[in-house]
């Protein structure tokens, strides 16, 4: 039976690379998959998945008034899974979409994003997935600063913590980092050597 599992964790917790590393093992065994990601992500191109570590692959953009269960219905081919990146930027009819696509077509959806957003709140993909999914898994890390295990991302700019701003700020390595909790309430606890 068809699930909807949402795969989260902060930055750095290797999301891109199990996305991909799942496509790789349903190709190898000739089972068709759907790759999706946000439209909102253009770091590498609109539409496209990559790792910090080189991987990428093409994938179809979900921009907001992508209707994902007719896309998936409309397809001339049955796939044996769904998957999502960056699925935090989702909107709350794309995560009911998907959902229907686990209960109508019964086809698995494996949604992968953050959780929270710098801000520590949680971003409206993240919240509905949280709801709807069946299955919740975090893909762990550890904090940038120390040895415990990050649940937030800070966002730096010029050097400086920052908690406000508009909640999609799209940046990797050069702007966020997976920390701790302490990390994060205390920006004066942090390393010197960033």
């Amino acid at each position: 039976m068809a699930q909807l599992f949402f795969k989260y964790g902060a930055m750095n917790s290797g999301k891109t690379i199990e996305i991909l590393k799942v496509a790789h093992n349903y190709e190898e065994q000739n089972k068709p998959v759907v790759l999706m990601t946000s439209g909102l992500d253009t770091r590498e191109g609109v539409g496209m998945i990559a790792s910090r570590i080189g991987l990428k692959r093409p994938a179809t953009p979900i921009f907001a008034e992508t209707n994902v269960f007719d896309y998936i219905k409309g397809l001339d081919f049955q796939p044996f899974c769904v998957l999502v990146d960056e699925s935090q930027f989702l909107q709350k009819h794309h995560v009911i979409e998907f959902a229907q696509v686990v209960d109508e077509l019964n086809i698995p959806v494996m949604a992968f994003g953050l959780k929270n957003d710098f801000r520590n709140e949680l971003f409206e993909g993240s919240k509905y997935l949280l709801l709807y999914a069946d299955k919740l898994e975090e893909l762990k890390t550890i904090c940038w600063f120390c040895h415990k295990k990050a649940t937030m991302n800070l966002h730096f700019i010029d050097g400086k913590p920052v908690y406000e701003g508009d909640q999609v700020q799209i940046g990797g390595n050069e702007a966020y980092y997976p920390v701790c909790r302490k990390h994060y309430l205390h920006p004066d606890a942090l390393d010197d050597s960033m």
